[in-house]
């Protein structure tokens, strides 16, 4: 089955989700957004990108925890 490219809705959807479960374990990423570039080409990438954005070393650690330890589940 083929995937379809993902809409700017789809992307919308998809980047609050991702800021809804990160924010549910008291992170947030302060540039968390979709990426607008990847519309600008004249040829679109077969998926849309969610850019994460720059954040300091407190705050990427902050997800790297959580991962870890749902891997502990």
């Amino acid at each position: 089955m083929q995937q379809r490219t993902p809409t700017a809705d789809d992307m919308e959807i998809c980047a609050e989700e991702l800021r809804q479960a990160l924010a549910a374990h008291g992170i947030t990423l302060p540039s968390l957004r979709v990426d607008l570039p990847c519309f600008a080409g004249t040829y679109p990438p077969p998926a849309g990108l969610v850019a994460l954005g720059n954040c300091n070393t407190a705050t990427a650690r902050k997800p790297a925890a959580v991962l870890r330890g749902a891997v502990g589940r």
